[in-house]
C-alpha cells in the first residue's frame, strides 16, 4: 500500500511527463490585409465612412504625424495616414473598435491605443480650429450672419450645454455623474455661431452639473466680464441668468416689442439646436453611449467637436 502511494504521489508532481495534453503551443500571429482606404473610395463614399474628405484627412495627418508615428523599423507599422483613417472610422461608426479593427486590417488591441494617440493629439489642436473671433472685422463677421436669420443684432454666438452619455465611470464619485434623467453623462457648454461651428467648448463637468454652474466657473465669463467682447453678447435659454454680455428671453412678454425681441432671440438661437443635432449625427460615437475610460471620453468629445 505504501509502494502504490509514492507511486500516485509520484505521477501527480512529476514535471518530466511526456504526455502532449500538457503542452500549449503559443498561438500563431496573424498579419491581416491592410486595404489603402485612401484610394479605394471616392470622395463621397470616403466621406460617407469616415466623417471627414480626403483633404481633411490628409491636412489632420501632416499636423499630428510626428506625434503619432511609430519609431520602428518594422515594416508593419501602422502609417500615421492609416492612424487617423481608423480613429475617424470609429467615431463615424460609433461601434466596437473590434469592428473597426477588422474593417482596417488591425488588432482590436492595436486599434484601441490608435484611437487614443490619434485622438489625444487631434484634441490639442483646439486652439487652432476652435477659437472666439480675436478681433471686430472678424466679430462683426460672426454677428452679421447671424444677423441675417432674425435680425438680432451683434451676436457673437449661441450658448448652451448638452449632455454626452458614457459608462458609469464607477468610484465613490460616479454618482456626480448621473444626470437628471437617471443616465451617467458628461455635461459639455458649446457656443456656436450662424454656421454651425463650434466656438468654444467645456467638457470636463460631470452630468449633475447645471449649465449655469458650468458657465460661472468658465474662462469664456472671465474674458466676457473683462470686457473683452464689448458691444456684443450671447443668447442664452433660461437655465442662465441675464447679463450684459449674456441675454436670455424675457418672462411674459406684454408688449408687442418684448414679443418680438422672444421671437427673434429664439429663431436666432436655434442654430445651437441644429448644431448639436449635426454634431451627433455625424458622429455617432457622441450621440450614443461612449464606451471609454473617463480621461478619454473628454479628448474624444473635443476631438469630434474640432471636425
Amino acid at each position: 500500500m505504501e509502494f502504490m502511494d509514492s507511486l500516485l504521489y509520484s505521477s501527480l508532481f512529476d514535471d518530466s511527463s511526456d504526455d502532449d495534453t500538457n503542452h500549449v503551443e503559443r498561438k500563431k500571429k496573424i498579419f491581416k490585409i491592410r486595404i489603402n482606404n485612401l484610394d479605394l473610395w471616392d470622395d463621397q463614399e470616403f466621406i460617407e465612412r469616415y466623417r471627414v474628405s480626403k483633404k481633411v484627412a490628409l491636412l489632420l495627418t501632416r499636423q499630428i504625424e510626428d506625434e503619432i508615428k511609430f519609431d520602428t523599423e518594422k515594416n508593419l507599422a501602422v502609417k500615421p495616414i492609416d492612424q487617423v483613417l481608423a480613429t475617424h472610422q470609429y467615431y463615424g461608426s460609433g461601434s466596437f473598435m473590434r469592428y473597426v479593427g477588422d474593417m482596417s486590417g488591425l488588432h482590436k488591441s492595436t486599434v484601441c491605443r490608435i484611437i487614443h494617440r490619434v485622438t489625444r493629439s487631434i484634441a490639442q489642436l483646439r486652439p487652432s480650429y476652435m477659437n472666439t473671433p480675436p478681433n471686430n472685422d472678424e466679430r462683426m463677421a460672426v454677428a452679421t450672419d447671424f444677423y441675417k436669420i432674425s435680425r438680432f443684432p451683434k451676436v457673437l454666438g449661441a450658448i448652451d450645454c448638452t449632455h454626452i452619455q458614457i459608462l458609469s465611470p464607477g468610484g465613490e464619485n460616479a454618482e456626480d455623474f448621473r444626470n437628471r434623467k437617471g443616465t451617467f453623462s458628461i455635461n459639455v457648454q458649446v457656443v456656436g455661431d450662424a454656421n454651425l461651428c463650434i466656438r468654444n467648448i467645456v467638457a470636463r463637468w460631470p452630468g449633475s452639473a447645471h449649465d449655469s454652474h458650468i458657465f460661472n466657473r468658465s474662462n469664456l465669463k472671465c474674458r466676457l466680464e473683462s470686457s473683452e467682447f464689448d458691444n456684443f453678447w450671447l443668447l442664452g435659454d433660461s437655465g442662465y441668468a441675464l447679463r450684459p454680455y449674456l441675454l436670455t428671453l424675457l418672462n411674459d412678454p406684454q408688449t408687442q416689442a418684448r414679443k418680438y425681441y422672444n421671437e427673434s432671440h429664439i429663431r436666432t438661437r436655434n442654430a445651437k439646436e441644429r448644431l448639436f443635432g449635426l454634431w451627433k449625427r455625424r458622429f455617432p460615437i457622441i450621440g450614443t453611449k461612449l464606451r471609454s475610460k473617463l480621461d478619454n471620453v473628454q479628448y474624444i468629445i473635443v476631438a469630434t467637436a474640432e471636425n
